[in-house]
Parts: C-alpha cells; sequence; structure tokens
C-alpha cells in the first residue's frame, strides 16, 4: 500500500501543476487554483502514511536528530511521508507564487520555469519567485495587503 500512495501522491498534485503551468490563462485554472483546498488530497495521503505510525513520527520530530530523521526517512513508510508532506508544501507554494503572480501580473512564460523549479526543488523555486515577484509591483490598495 504504501508504494500505491507514494505515486498517488504526485498523481493528485500533478493537474493542479498543470493547469497553473499549461492553462495559466483559462477561466477555470483561476477558479481551481484560487481553493487552497486542492492541496487536501496530498495532505490526505500524507496522514494516511504518517498517522498509524505516529508513535514512531512525534518522536523523531519532536526532538530531531540526524540520526533519528535517518531512521524514520529509510522507511518505506518515512519516504512515501516525507514525499506526501514534501508535495502538498510545494503545491501550496506554487499556489501561492501563481496567485501572486496573476496579482502582480507577472508573465505566464516567466512563471512556468518557476514553478517546474517549485515541483523539483520546491525551497529554490521559492527562492526564484522572490526573486522574479521583485520586479512586478502589486496594484493593491493599501488596506487590502497582505
Amino acid at each position: 500500500m504504501t508504494g500505491a500512495l507514494f505515486i498517488l501522491t504526485f498523481a493528485v498534485a500533478a493537474p493542479f501543476w498543470a493547469l497553473m503551468i499549461l492553462l495559466p490563462h483559462w477561466s477555470w485554472t483561476a477558479r481551481i487554483i484560487s481553493s487552497p483546498l486542492i492541496v487536501l488530497p496530498a495532505v490526505a495521503i500524507y496522514a494516511l502514511l504518517v498517522i498509524p505510525a505516529f508513535g514512531d513520527v512525534l518522536p523523531a520530530v519532536a526532538s530531531p536528530t540526524l540520526g533519528g530523521v535517518r531512521d524514520l526517512l529509510g522507511t518505506a513508510d518515512g519516504a512515501a511521508a516525507a514525499w506526501a508532506h514534501m508535495i502538498a508544501f510545494d503545491l501550496f507554494v506554487g499556489r501561492w507564487a501563481w496567485l501572486d503572480s496573476r496579482e502582480r501580473g507577472v508573465p505566464a512564460l516567466v512563471m512556468a520555469p518557476v514553478l517546474v523549479l517549485t515541483i523539483l526543488l520546491g525551497p529554490l523555486g521559492l527562492a526564484a519567485y522572490l526573486a522574479v515577484r521583485s520586479r512586478w509591483s502589486r496594484d493593491v490598495p493599501p488596506g487590502r495587503r497582505a
């Protein structure tokens, strides 16, 4: 079951990435991606993997050591859970970057490689977007700034 959940994790996220990268101007893309709930399938897979192993996971994350985390991730269940964790957070970050880029008017052709980088190497994709976004100002009234 762990192997199937590992494979399923990216499969449930891929359609959302495809919408943001391949169909950024389609009206349904904005409707779908505007919901933070798009990450729930990956979160559900994470929960299916972590909750049964909570007794092993909690000590490894509550008081982390390199050896403890290595041992946890060195199991099939641990690696699959880490994968689901990464996919969920990368999708959430990609979603934020995509929505923010739309508000700022960042061209889709600029965002496509940033989103691909976010899929592959999440934190580097985030760093790339933070660099990109500084070139475009957001036209939002001061009372609505986050």
